[in-house]
């Protein structure tokens, strides 16, 4: 028996699951098929951060992109009756002159202000930050391991969700794409770093990077705000904490390293020395699937219009994916053109 959908969606990470909820709203009928196995988004801390790196720069579009991700994680929220998105203040540790400077720039930008106190605050006794601590706002982070396991089960109830193996070599192309027993008039590849062994769109320009990130308790009660220092400090509640991430995009695989937890807790006991003796609860390593140019890859492969692809948001994943489904969806249902920074047309 052949299973007639719209939309064949290869991967359940945070882009295939909120792009399948997006065109379940519009009425489309959709298969989602996974492998299962632990992707990016299943251990990422979901930061959603407006200002970022040494040199505070406001992330492009963000007037547009972050009331779109509060607006869909409140709906989600609402459906699944559970919060998912955490909204907390981000205290970030000025590490040196420099950045220091860059602050006092920023805060004669009145565009900054929505997201920067303008007052540099003094560090509480738990916190070594000598230059002081500037106060970002509209900051927080998703609970993306929960949202996937609602959304799972959502698309499950619904049967349209299953948990296999792709292969691409079972794709049959005629008038519709025919795999295994479900023809489907469009494929949307969402599979985070593994499409680079993708037929069709692994020569599109990855620049993968692995991170890792630790899960520890403290017997000490943690400080309630988020810390930016380099890496990133989350409280999950009054004694466990998660923090990360490390960069490296040379030893490309999903392996734990001694190296990349001892980079974290170095960082982590150099701000906060109390932190010295802590429990570890989990540590966690995954690969982003960030692009050569920081902007993910959507639209359609030049020569099968029927395949197309929904990737490479890197560590900026919970703060686009939610307007880019959106906007995908439009360019899928009503032929809206897609932005020409992140069509990957810009690489074909």
């Amino acid at each position: 028996m052949i299973k007639h959908v719209d939309y064949l969606i290869i991967g359940q990470g945070l882009a295939g699951s909120l792009l399948a909820w997006e065109l379940i709203k519009q009425g489309c009928n959709i298969q989602l098929i996974d492998n299962q196995q632990e992707n990016a988004s299943q251990i990422a801390a979901g930061l959603i951060n407006p200002v970022t790196g040494m040199r505070l720069v406001k992330s492009n579009n963000i007037e547009t992109l972050l009331p779109c991700a509060k607006q869909t994680y409140h709906e989600l929220s609402q459906f699944f009756k559970q919060d998912f998105y955490i909204e907390k203040p981000m205290l970030r540790i000025l590490r040196n002159e420099k950045e220091t400077l860059t602050f006092h720039q920023r805060i004669q930008d009145t565009s900054y202000l929505n997201y920067l106190k303008t007052k540099l605050k003094t560090a509480p006794e738990s916190i070594h930050a000598p230059l002081g601590i500037v106060e970002q706002k509209q900051t927080g982070y998703l609970l993306t391991k929960k949202l996937l396991a609602c959304l799972k089960n959502f698309l499950q109830e619904k049967q349209c969700y299953q948990a296999t193996q792709f292969a691409y070599q079972d794709l049959q192309f005629d008038k519709a794409i025919n795999w295994q027993d479900i023809s489907a008039k469009k494929v949307i590849f969402c599979e985070g770093y593994q499409a680079i062994y993708n037929p069709w769109f692994k020569s599109l320009p990855f620049q993968l990077a692995k991170g890792e990130i630790l899960t520890l308790t403290a017997q000490q009660t943690l400080p309630p705000e988020l810390l930016n220092y380099g890496h990133w400090f989350i409280p999950l509640d009054e004694h466990q904490f998660r923090t990360g991430a490390t960069f490296d995009n040379i030893n490309l695989n999903t392996k734990t390293t001694d190296q990349g937890r001892s980079a974290l807790l170095n960082t982590l006991t150099q701000v906060m020395p109390i932190l010295g003796t802590t429990t570890l609860d989990k540590q966690q390593a995954n690969i982003r699937p960030t692009t050569l140019d920081k902007a993910p890859f959507i639209g359609p492969h030049p020569e099968h219009n029927n395949l197309t692809i929904f990737n490479g948001f890197g560590a900026k994943g919970s703060l686009l994916i939610p307007y880019y489904s959106k906007h995908f969806t439009q360019h899928l249902l009503n032929q809206k053109p897609i932005a020409t920074e992140v069509n990957c047309q810009r690489y074909f």
